[in-house]
């Protein structure tokens, strides 16, 4: 005869959940020196969970492991010999799931990440301060454009978007002002059919080798790389004379930079061009891509080192800066 035994379940509330359910999107971290204790409240103030801290050496695996996983953020300042192959898969996987990532790279990797960039949602950091690594993270949890604010990014666009919009544009009607007046006893305005039979774009030209001298049209005065160097030293000497913040323009530094780089036949890369826009790295990657994104500039890929992009001017960015000299010199010496 079996003993009589009470079992007791525990008390259980079926109207109490066990543990809150937590919607939001998931951040897994790679890094060989993170501290989880540091990292939690900056992935929280991004809405974001954190799932761990995994190393390099592992991170190939757990990302196999890993089930789902909305938000990356791989810190890789040192070049290592897998640092290749573990951003290849990333970018991969990132291109395939739509997860978002955020690469913290150095000087001694920010070539090599850059190359491997082809996520639309891949954000590319380079010795960000806390704000700016906070502010990626954002990012990456909304999907919504690169940048520190909505505020910046909006002032960003709206600046670039001008930039292409009117580089090409001013540099028509200037020339168009000069040369109605070298034809008229006394100046006129209205430019008439001269501006609006000309084309707006250079939609459909063909696209020339890198680094080869561009083509000039015959009435464009020639421009000389020394002197695209002098108005580049010229604007960096205004902070010797007003405040330096008020005159950040990195797009326009960079374009300067690269069109100086072209009429010398000169490579121009990701990091060199950083040094040129004069600001922090970051914002500087962040412009490069826009100028990307817009076809303003062009990436080349090292033929003799893959790990490596080059940055170019497009050819029409080219055509309508250099027109852009001819037509201001002309203007100030009339």
């Amino acid at each position: 005869m079996m003993d009589d035994f009470s079992y007791t379940t525990p008390f259980c509330d079926a109207s109490q959940p066990i543990a809150e359910r937590d919607d939001r999107q998931s951040l897994l971290v790679i890094a060989d020196w993170a501290d989880t204790a540091a990292l939690a409240p900056i992935a929280q103030a991004a809405n974001l969970r954190l799932l761990g801290v995994t190393g390099l050496s592992e991170a190939a695996g757990r990302l196999d492991a890993q089930t789902q996983c909305d938000s990356l953020l791989l810190f890789c300042p040192i070049m290592t010999p897998m640092l290749e192959r573990l951003l290849v898969q990333i970018e991969t996987q990132a291109i395939q799931t739509g997860m978002a990532v955020v690469l913290v790279a150095g000087w001694e990797t920010v070539e090599l990440a850059f190359a491997c960039l082809r996520s639309p949602h891949s954000q590319l950091l380079c010795d960000p301060d806390p704000v700016e690594l906070a502010a990626a993270l954002v990012a990456a949890g909304e999907h919504r454009p690169i940048g520190g604010s909505v505020h910046e990014v909006d002032r960003e666009a709206m600046r670039l978007q001008q930039l292409s919009d009117e580089v090409g544009r001013l540099a028509r009607t200037i020339d168009a002002l000069t040369q109605r007046a070298k034809g008229t006893a006394t100046p006129s305005f209205d430019l008439g059919p001269r501006i609006s039979d000309r084309p707006s774009d250079y939609i459909g030209m063909p696209v020339i080798t890198p680094f080869t001298p561009p083509a000039r049209p015959a009435e464009t005065p020639a421009v000389t790389a020394q002197q695209v160097r002098d108005m580049l030293r010229a604007r960096r000497i205004r902070a010797d004379f007003l405040p330096g913040d008020l005159f950040a323009d990195p797009a326009w530094d960079m374009l300067l930079d690269l069109l100086a780089a072209r009429l010398e036949q000169e490579r121009v890369s990701v990091s060199s061009l950083c040094i040129a826009a004069a600001v922090p790295p970051t914002t500087a990657l962040r412009w490069i891509r826009t100028l990307t994104d817009k076809g303003l500039v062009q990436r080349h890929a090292d033929p003799h080192d893959g790990r490596r992009v080059f940055i170019s001017l497009a050819q029409e960015t080219a055509e309508s800066m250099l027109r852009w000299f001819g037509a201001s010199r002309r203007l100030l010496s009339s």
